[in-house]
């Protein structure tokens, strides 16, 4: 692998590590609040199963993508998703906020196996966003030497499917550094799914540039002009989500794990 190549790969990889850990921290807050009604014993169990669960999916939803990736319409589904949850998630956080009530406390609390199907509703959910985001990321990347994996340039699966697993492993052992961090410097937690919501456009570049659909030309999605661009915009607004968060100084709530 060449040089450049290989600098790209790494820079796309760091890239998802930074995305996938603060997405990590945001799921993980989710999944916190759905078990901590539950016995402590039952509560890691719980996170557990959801977790095994959510690994299964993951690898094989991933298997499945890599034949269906170059299809455009799948494609363009993916973009659509990856801008409606960024769109979502900040609309909430920043329109809706101040609309939501808290939880009633009379409110019948689920069992412990309708927690468990919770959390791997919920995990199933987490897992499409970062399979999609990682594909959008990866499907621009140069082909490797490394034989195919199902339709997916091996280098290219390799790259997705490390960042499944580096989310599910922040999900678990390293939630709370990155919930200390949301905590710290709120601003990120936009940021994320700002960044989530370009990525989105990134992949609705490429889409457009697909052979069957000819809207943009071919190579525009691979050129250096768009992928400077794109970096370019991707750091300033994790910049600003950094430099514009007031710094919070009180002890965060820990996460469950």
């Amino acid at each position: 692998m060449e040089l450049t190549m290989l600098m790209e790969y790494g820079w796309v990889l760091l890239l998802l590590i930074a995305i996938e850990g603060l997405l990590a921290a945001d799921n993980a807050l989710v999944l916190a609040i759905m078990v901590k009604h539950l016995p402590e014993e039952q509560r890691k169990k719980a996170l557990f199963y959801g977790l095994a669960g959510a690994f299964v999916f993951r690898f094989g939803s991933l298997f499945a993508i890599s034949f269906l990736v170059d299809v455009w319409q799948v494609q363009a589904i993916g973009a659509l998703y990856l801008l409606f949850i960024a769109a979502n998630h900040i609309l909430r956080k920043l329109v809706f906020k101040k609309q939501e009530k808290d939880e009633d406390p009379n409110k019948k609390k689920s069992g412990f196996w309708a927690t468990v199907l919770k959390i791997e509703l919920a995990d199933i959910a987490f897992a499409v966003d970062s399979i999609l985001a990682a594909v959008a990321l990866a499907v621009t990347l140069p082909n490797t030497n490394l034989p195919p994996i199902g339709g997916l340039d091996g280098g290219k699966f390799l790259i997705i499917f490390a960042g499944g697993i580096i989310g599910l492993v922040i999900m678990r052992f390293a939630a709370n550094f990155f919930v200390d961090l949301l905590h710290k410097r709120p601003g990120l937690e936009i940021a994320a799914f700002g960044i989530v919501g370009w990525v989105g456009v990134k992949l609705s570049i490429y889409t457009l540039s697909h052979p069957e659909l000819a809207v943009l030309p071919e190579g525009f999605a691979k050129s250096p002009e768009w992928k400077i661009t794109f970096y370019a915009v991707l750091v300033g607004i994790a910049a600003a989500g950094w430099f514009l968060s007031k710094e919070k100084k009180e002890e965060p709530s820990e996460v469950s794990q």
